[in-house]
């Protein structure tokens, strides 16, 4: 078992019991105690739990968001190389939806298709494909948060819920064999999943950090994602656990 995995089962044990202790978690995994005390430690360091005496319990911080403006530096080049490479499966024509985030911004910039029509409910992306020729725009409006310049709630999602699109590209808090999409805002969660549900195809954009995490809010299962593109530094045999849940795979070179 892969230490993603095993760290995504982890935290499913921690969400069904509360605490979990590192003996148990040992022999369950038929691991050492060391992997086990590394694996919990990297997980508190994503804020996912919380170490205790003998075992861990679950952080309430699953719930913890970063903002947009401590996400846009974060893994630049890593983004910039996914979103060039989501921008290339866009084609001419096509009419898309574009989910608010730092990934999904970094798909703007390298759109080349022409007459394309784009549905978002990102302030950001919206400013910049009013840059770009032959780019209809269509802003779904809604509540705006401030922690993620995203527009959320009932009015987006009523507005999403009238269109159809051919491709839809998603952000992601967090991606896992078990928990599938997730991410720390319930309210995002419901517009995100609305995206989902009106396009053809769904492709999630991600850089490598958001494997193997799990946030407070379910978006959907992975049954419900047809390509995940993500940066290289994802470890092969991981992505293959995706592969063989039917989503077609794509990293940078």
């Amino acid at each position: 078992m892969f230490p993603e995995e095993r760290k995504s089962k982890i935290l499913d044990s921690l969400n069904k019991y509360g605490k979990v202790k590192v003996c148990d978690l040992s022999q369950l995994y038929e691991v050492s105690e060391v992997t086990i005390r590394r694996d919990l430690q990297e997980m508190e360091e994503d804020e996912l739990i919380k170490r205790v005496h003998g075992g861990a319990i679950l952080n309430d911080n699953t719930k913890f968001e970063p903002t947009f403006s401590e996400k846009i530096d974060k893994f630049y080049d890593e983004k910039e190389s996914v979103g060039k490479l989501a921008a290339s499966l866009i084609e001419d024509g096509d009419t898309i939806v574009l989910d608010a985030g730092t990934t999904t911004l970094s798909i703007v910039k390298h759109i080349v298709a022409k007459n394309i029509t784009v549905l978002t409910n990102s302030l950001d992306i919206s400013y910049e494909l009013a840059k770009i020729r032959d780019v209809e725009v269509i802003v779904t409006g809604g509540t705006l948060r401030w922690e993620t310049r995203a527009m959320v709630g009932p009015v987006a999602d009523n507005t999403l819920k009238g269109f159809r699109v051919d491709k839809a590209f998603i952000g992601t808090n967090g991606i896992c064999i078990i928990n599938g999409l997730t991410t720390p805002n319930i309210n995002e969660a419901n517009t995100k999943r609305e995206m989902i549900k009106i396009a053809k195809q769904t492709i999630v954009v991600c850089d490598h950090s958001k494997f193997g995490m799990v946030s407070f809010s379910k978006i959907v299962d992975l049954d419900n994602v047809d390509i995940i593109i993500t940066d290289n530094q994802v470890e092969r045999e991981l992505l293959g656990k995706f592969e063989k849940k039917g989503v077609k795979v794509i990293t940078t070179k």
